[in-house]
């Protein structure tokens, strides 16, 4: 065996691992059922079809969570009368309830905040559970975008991305 063959084996390897840890864009979106704030059941398969859809995971005690909101109520606005939906799902455990609705009253918030309190649906699009992250999905089902973290300069890349889902 050469002494080229170990380093060749390390850069495989490393190719390997790096290729695992990214996001798989275009693959399907898992589908859920969860209910809202307000006790309404929602099913993600219900909006696959006819709107592109934006999923943002978040928590009260997450603060970068907190500064996401309001920017995306501001996608909200800018895209209500287009076939955009953003949905929060917020992970706090259930004896949060108060806290949450807090929160989103705090924000001004108006798309569906769902509830996650066992973090199923979070580890079926995010397996490491860490919020903020959000995914987007165009109206074929297929995940476009995944984030991880929230700064300030993302927001202006989503909004490009959701541009460019709603105009396909």
């Amino acid at each position: 065996m050469s002494r080229r063959a170990p380093l060749a084996f390390f850069f495989v390897s490393c190719l390997a691992l790096s290729c695992a840890q990214q996001p798989v864009a275009s693959a399907s979106a898992p589908g859920f059922e969860l209910q809202s704030i307000d006790g309404a059941s929602y099913r993600l398969d219900e909006q696959l079809g006819k709107s592109v859809v934006l999923i943002d995971f978040w928590a009260t005690y997450c603060d970068p969570c907190l500064m996401a909101l309001p920017q995306l109520q501001r996608l909200q606005r800018k895209y209500q009368s287009a076939d955009l939906i953003i949905l929060g799902i917020n992970i706090d455990g259930p004896d949060s309830l108060a806290s949450v609705r807090a929160e989103i009253a705090k924000s001004s918030i108006t798309f569906p905040t769902l509830l996650d309190p066992e973090t199923r649906t979070l580890g079926l699009y995010n397996p490491k559970a860490t919020v903020p992250f959000t995914v987007l999905i165009d109206r074929a089902g297929r995940i476009v975008e995944q984030h991880e973290g929230y700064t300030a300069g993302y927001l202006e890349h989503l909004d490009t991305q959701i541009q460019t889902a709603l105009s396909r």
